[in-house]
């Protein structure tokens, strides 16, 4: 891993440091609960606000509208 400095001393990585944050989403159809990988410093919201951007949810769990377990995934 090559990590470097600014003048300032901010240093800069190949790797991302993220938060982990819990989450419940609420689809048309399903209900999941996992965990959202927010970057240091930001908000959920910033993370949903960026364009085009994918998101990743761990340790997820999908519900149906009634709350019946549907399926479990690691990733998704």
């Amino acid at each position: 891993m090559v990590t470097r400095y600014d003048q300032k001393g901010k240093y800069y990585t190949e790797i991302i440091s993220k938060d982990r944050c819990r989450v419940i989403i609420q689809t048309n159809l399903h209900r999941i609960h996992g965990y959202l990988h927010v970057r240091e410093g930001y908000r959920v919201k910033d993370e949903l606000n960026e364009p085009e951007k994918f998101l990743a949810v761990t340790d997820a769990l999908v519900y149906d509208l009634n709350g019946k377990l549907l399926y479990r995934s690691d990733f998704l």
